[in-house]
């Protein structure tokens, strides 16, 4: 399966992409690592953790996308390997939703790569998976993720504290969230349409550059 829009392609993570994505993320390390999970230390009776390899990565996003708990994506923007989405922790029953991470090369932010394969998810999640709800928690500080959310219309709800292990601390989370109801016009028809109203109105009022 694949989710494309010009030049932006969401598909599958596969093993071979490994030199690829190690290239991209061992290029990008400065730039992710502020906003990128991490292993917290262990508890007395909690287990030792390692972060995993590549091929364990892939292993494992791949379990939990045959469970329905995940849909792990690598995002391609014009034929190259340029980041990574993941829809994870999808809940069905009374709840019916998920929440999506994401991480962007550096070289290519500020060219709508990003909120355009957040939309071709959210677009996914909503009209082919089912979920009613999708959640994206961003730290405070990143201003460029929040401005990801803020251009495709996603409500702020407030802010869960502590809420991730990220650069080495439990760091404050900013939560934003869509339901099916709020784009039924598909959440891509709205993001191309807000991108052609400010290209009309010329580049004094355009978003500010982002992801």
């Amino acid at each position: 399966m694949e989710l494309v829009d010009g030049d932006i392609v969401l598909r599958p993570i596969r093993l071979r992409d490994q030199r690829a994505w190690r290239e991209v993320n061992r290029r990008n390390r400065d730039w992710l690592r502020p906003w990128e999970a991490t292993i917290p230390p262990p508890t007395p009776h909690g287990p030792v953790a390692h972060r995993p390899t590549f091929r364990q990565m892939v292993r494992h996003l791949r379990s939990e996308a045959n469970a329905g708990r995940m849909l792990p994506f690598v995002i391609e923007y014009q034929g190259r390997l340029a980041g990574q989405l993941t829809v994870a922790g999808i809940t069905w029953g009374s709840m019916c939703s998920g929440h999506i991470g994401y991480w962007v090369d550096e070289a290519v932010a500020g060219r709508g790569v990003m909120p355009t394969a957040v939309a071709l998810a959210v677009d996914h999640c909503f009209r082919t998976v089912g979920l009613h709800r999708i959640e994206v928690c961003i730290r405070p500080e990143n201003g460029p993720s929040r401005r990801v959310v803020e251009k495709l219309g996603f409500r702020e709800e407030g802010l869960r504290p502590r809420y991730l292990h990220i650069d080495g601390a439990w760091r404050d989370h900013l939560v934003f969230a869509l339901t099916a109801e709020e784009v039924p016009e598909g959440l891509l028809n709205r993001w191309h349409r807000s991108r052609a109203r400010d290209e009309r109105r010329g580049p004094g009022v355009r978003h500010p550059p982002g992801n």
